[in-house]
């Protein structure tokens, strides 16, 4: 974004100074400490933990954490910058990286009271901690109102028995906020936050997926049988739990978009490279219109998905009503990441079938941006809820 005009809502066309810093990080980050070992991270479905807790060392995994909590202190535009910079390189690291900052850390900067902040943020911000968040169960994907997980009180504490799955570090991470039921099913008002630690007497890690894409980021069940859970531990007030978990949404939309946006730019720029790089009938394919005019939407696709982004980044930094905008940014941002990412491995022909260059791993990783946190069909039933209202 080279333009210095700003639009009629503040959003700056121009990256700022902390933009620009964290893009170079990153980048020289990411040569280091992922890029050498991604691949086989990616083949063995390993979870690298040692990267994320380096990763806390640069304030990566404590992005918009107020500094007197040890974060970085930094807005959303910075947030975004971070997630997407990281997604060029390896999606499972951005994945990784923005659950655990806007989920789990985002909902307890969000929502819980001072002294559960003062325990936990700073763990988390400095990598000491990865954070999970529990919503998604076996039967309930899109439909959590009918969540079976359920939260029994008994005295001082709450009795929780059920699973989640489809966890992001639900097998590694240190702690987990966890949505459970302390209502009747479907009740809105009826569902509580819980902040759990790994070693509570109860939670069990269950299966770990063998997944498609994002091999690098760990997917598991969480499991809870007669976990038992202070009542200091509810995020908030009982029955608090699902409407939170709508709001803390809106940011984890904005992450989605954002690693969406990551993969679709890498994948992008490799196939730019290759086009110039691979030559048929004595000229590059670069040259010739069928792949010219594809690179010029792809193109296009990402900077349109950037500004919408942006955009909700914006609102969001300004505490505005964000929802719409969010799933706006999440629904376009997700879906051409897919179409990029599949026009990168044509354009690069056979080799973009193989392992031996970077556009196959993109193509896998790009899908579940349309399913997490929210399928696209959810997104646009966000959307049209609030232009119909």
């Amino acid at each position: 974004m080279n333009a210095t005009l700003e639009d009629s809502s503040g959003i700056s066309f121009e990256q700022s100074e902390h933009e620009k810093m964290i893009v170079q990080m990153v980048r020289d980050f990411g040569a280091a400490e992922i890029k050498p070992k991604m691949m086989e991270w990616d083949e063995n479905q390993h979870f690298p933990a040692d990267v994320f807790r380096k990763m806390g060392h640069l304030g990566l995994m404590g992005v918009l954490v107020p500094h007197e909590y040890g974060g970085s202190g930094f807005g959303y535009h910075e947030y975004t910058t971070a997630i997407a910079e990281l997604s060029k390189i390896d999606g499972s690291i951005g994945l990784s990286m923005a659950a655990h900052n806007s989920l789990c850390t985002g909902h307890i900067l969000q929502f819980a009271n001072e002294s559960q902040k003062q325990k936990y943020l700073p763990k988390l911000a400095s990598g000491e901690w990865i954070g999970a968040w529990g919503l998604t169960e076996p039967n309930t994907g899109s439909d959590a109102g009918n969540m079976r997980t359920v939260a029994k009180r008994d005295g001082d504490y709450f009795v929780i028995n059920g699973a989640k799955n489809f966890i992001t570090h639900g097998k590694s991470g240190n702690v987990a906020v966890v949505i459970a039921r302390t209502g009747e099913i479907g009740d809105s008002h009826g569902m509580t936050a819980f902040i759990i630690e790994r070693e509570t007497a109860g939670l069990h890690a269950g299966k770990k997926e063998n997944k498609l894409g994002m091999r690098a980021s760990e997917t598991a069940e969480m499991i809870f049988t007669d976990c038992r859970v202070h009542k200091d531990q509810v995020i908030g007030s009982e029955g608090e739990g699902f409407v939170q978990s709508l709001k803390v949404l809106d940011g984890g939309r904005i992450s989605i978009a954002s690693l969406a946006l990551g993969i679709a730019q890498g994948a992008y720029e490799a196939a730019l490279q290759y086009s110039k790089e691979r030559h048929q009938f004595n000229k590059p394919i670069s040259t010739f219109q069928g792949i010219s005019f594809k690179l010029a939407e792809m193109a296009t696709k990402i900077e349109a998905a950037r500004l919408l982004i942006h955009q909700a980044a914006d609102l969001k930094n300004r505490h505005q009503p964000v929802s719409k905008e969010s799933a706006m940014a999440k629904l376009y941002a997700s879906e051409i990441a897919v179409e990029v990412a599949n026009d990168a491995v044509q354009i690069f022909g056979g080799y973009g079938y193989t392992k031996d260059f970077p556009v196959e791993k993109f193509y896998r990783d790009a899908k579940l941006c349309t399913i997490g946190e929210g399928t696209s069909e959810i997104q646009k039933l966000v959307i049209s809820r609030s232009i119909l209202k």
